[in-house]
């Protein structure tokens, strides 16, 4: 394989990686978010019941 095209390879290595890696944060965050607003709705339906 000759070097310009191991460059290549290696940048692609290198954006799919980052992409997975941003892809994963923002997974996170939404789950953050819905666990937080499943918090609020068990809060508020337990207040209700009372």
């Amino acid at each position: 394989m000759a070097d310009g095209n191991l460059v290549y390879l290696v940048a692609a290595y290198a954006v799919f990686w980052a992409l997975t890696f941003i892809l994963v944060l923002t997974i996170q965050a939404r789950q953050k978010r819905l666990e937080r607003e499943i918090a609020a709705l068990r809060a508020r339906l337990e207040n209700k019941e009372r």
